[in-house]
């Protein structure tokens, strides 16, 4: 049996990953910005927090059923925006998204993708959001923009938190850095990978599809952290953020929220919602954890906006200890990660069993029969009176 068919919560499938991929690889997934404090604390975060069970509830039957952005969603998670990972295993933009519509859950393509637009729409289908980093070619970030709402997808998440790239430090300790060159080091690792190896012979070195054309954006797997930096428009504003919020007829959704007041103008130009996040500690470290953030966007917001939060998620419970903070639902990017990495689509699909499995039956175990039974008075006093 395989080992991500093994795998009984998360971490096994990050143990199985981290066996099948080169170091190098791995590492860009797996790792933050420099010391990974903000790294850190985004899983600590969610450790600390602690719940008061109801007790003498009727959970024979439970649901998780939300809705997202104004759709229903069967669980309150959707898959956060993640780029390159076709450098981990070819085809892995598409069959998260079909792992996510057989679970019923939203799929985010980010920019930096390895499949396009077109074909996770043609491949997978399902509930489909579009993640866009705001390139300094503003007329070729407006052409994602027209080509994401011709192909279907129902919402825009506008990452803002990357006006520069993070000093990512494993990379740099592994190599991995544009422009790339082959070193003894960095060959030895990936050629001591065989099944990946394999895969890299046998389908090529995926391509950053939807930055074909982009200047700026070098399209190679291996300028993937570089391209970062060097492409992004460090002076979009507000202003430009309205003209996004004008050529989108769908959901806008702005990812990189911190703040209450930042919160409050998403709400004030027109949005639809904010994801309270620090980009998975791989930006500014020292960053507060985003489930630390989330309780103060959620009281200034919550009733005008949607609030998500990603960072940090590895069990199913972090789901409801989110809700009960008052985030609508979360974003799921290395856990599902892990999954892809290990096994294909039956890994993501593993992954995403294993977290709606954990939800559910947390939910039974908090008394908690519906997500609409997941409030502030679950968690511990010391929990609600903190935050």
């Amino acid at each position: 049996m395989a080992a991500y068919a093994r795998a009984v919560n998360i971490e096994d499938l990050r143990r199985a990953a981290r066996a099948r991929l080169p170091r190098a690889i791995f590492d860009f997934f797996d790792g933050g910005a420099e010391d990974e404090v903000t790294l850190r604390a985004n899983r600590a975060a969610f450790e600390r927090v602690r719940l008061l069970p109801r007790a003498l509830v009727d959970v024979a039957e439970v649901d998780a059923g939300v809705e997202l952005l104004g759709a229903p969603a069967r669980f309150p998670l959707a898959i956060a925006p993640r780029g390159a990972i076709g450098a981990g295993r070819p085809g892995a933009d598409v069959a998260l998204a079909r792992a996510a519509k057989a679970f019923g859950v939203p799929y985010t393509l980010a920019t930096p993708a390895t499949a396009s637009i077109e074909e996770v729409a043609r491949e997978a289908g399902g509930a489909l959001w579009f993640q866009l980093y705001v390139l300094r070619d503003a007329a070729f970030r407006e052409r994602l923009i027209e080509r994401a709402h011709a192909a279907g997808y129902t919402a825009l998440l506008v990452t803002v938190d990357v006006p520069v790239g993070g000093k990512r430090e494993r990379d740099t300790r592994n190599d991995f850095v544009a422009p790339f060159r082959p070193t003894w080091r960095n060959s030895r690792d990936f050629w001591r990978k065989p099944a990946w190896a394999l895969d890299m012979l046998r389908h090529g070195v995926p391509r950053m599809e939807n930055l074909a054309g982009c200047v700026e954006w070098s399209t190679r797997i291996t300028d993937a952290a570089a391209s970062v930096g060097r492409a992004q428009d460090a002076s979009f504003n507000w202003d430009a953020l309205k003209r996004v919020r004008d050529l989108w007829p769908g959901k806008l959704v702005v990812q990189g929220i911190a703040r209450p007041d930042d919160a409050e103008r998403v709400a004030a130009i027109g949005g639809d919602g904010v994801v309270v996040s620090n980009h998975g500690g791989r930006q500014l470290d020292g960053a507060a954890a985003a489930l630390d953030a989330l309780p103060g966007v959620a009281r200034a917001v919550g009733a005008r906006l949607a609030v998500l939060v990603d960072g940090g998620v590895r069990r199913g419970v972090d789901a409801l200890k989110a809700r009960a903070l008052g985030a609508q639902g979360v974003l799921v990017g290395r856990a599902a990660l892990y999954g892809v990495m290990a096994g294909g689509e039956p890994g993501a699909r593993r992954a995403l069993e294993i977290l709606t499995g954990e939800l559910e039956r947390a939910m039974r175990l908090a008394g908690a029969p519906s997500l609409a039974a997941v409030t502030p008075d679950l968690l511990a006093p010391a929990d609600r009176l903190a935050r």
